[in-house]
């Protein structure tokens, strides 16, 4: 029988939804705040038991609170998935018809990628070829721009990768529409988009989980086929070494 439902939970779960995403320390300030404010009990280490209970509830309605890292630095996040909208659903009732043409294109060109980016420049030329209706480059800037701040896209210097938000809710999308180029990390197994791959039996590893992985380590080897790692592993030793050894 699933745990009650308290209104601890409940306010922890709406603002889950009014955030859109939520950073783990973040969201263990707001399971403290929920429990003492509504007079619950409340133990630091039980986020993941209290989430549980809420997603027991969930369940009937096709939702979930979902855990996912960040693929730049590897901190958790949280965020609500609508398990019943297997495609970009959930984003037609923000966004015209061609807003999600030009983002489904980013999309594309993020995956298909071999870094898991897309220049603003490459994206801009699509603008022109959408077949909903063609925009005009000032205005797909100012719609990329939106999307950036609804947190599907991040840009960093002019380029764009998918926003661990993104992620989070649309894996099984991804996964789905992208088999033949979409993986999981072979360490946290979750949705890869930035990853390094070994070069001999071709598994992917988030950058964060690669420097977690491998720290320490003068020869990091492949988890899966215990191959050499040929890929530069920054903030590991193998890393520094490559990096003196430039100078």
């Amino acid at each position: 029988m699933a745990a009650q439902m308290t209104n601890a939970h409940r306010r922890f779960l709406q603002a889950l939804m009014s955030n859109g995403i939520t950073e783990g320390s973040e969201a263990k300030k707001l399971h403290q705040h929920c429990c003492e404010t509504d007079k619950v009990y409340y133990a630091h280490d039980k986020l993941d038991d209290f989430i549980s209970t809420i997603n027991s509830h969930l369940q009937p309605l096709f939702m979930q609170i979902r855990k996912g890292i960040s693929e730049e630095d590897g901190r958790a996040h949280y965020a609500v998935v609508n398990l019943a909208e297997t495609e970009v659903t959930k984003m037609a009732s923000d966004y015209t018809e061609s807003e999600l043409e030009l983002f489904r294109k980013t999309m594309d060109l993020i995956i298909l990628s071999e870094t898991g980016f897309a220049s603003s420049t490459d994206i801009l030329n699509l603008a022109d070829q959408l077949k909903t209706k063609k925009m005009k480059k000032k205005e797909a800037e100012q719609v990329l721009k939106v999307f950036v701040e609804d947190k599907w896209l991040s840009e960093k210097n002019g380029e764009y990768t998918l926003h661990t938000r993104c992620i989070i809710e649309m894996e099984q999308y991804i996964l789905s529409n992208y088999q033949d180029v979409a993986r999981k990390c072979n360490i946290c197994h979750s949705l890869a988009i930035q990853s390094q791959l070994c070069e001999s039996c071709g598994i992917g590893m988030h950058l964060p989980c690669v420097r977690k992985y491998f720290r320490g380590q003068t020869e990091p080897r492949c988890p899966e086929c215990n191959e050499f790692w040929s890929c530069d592993t920054p903030g590991t030793k193998q890393g520094v070494s490559q990096m003196g050894s430039q100078t």
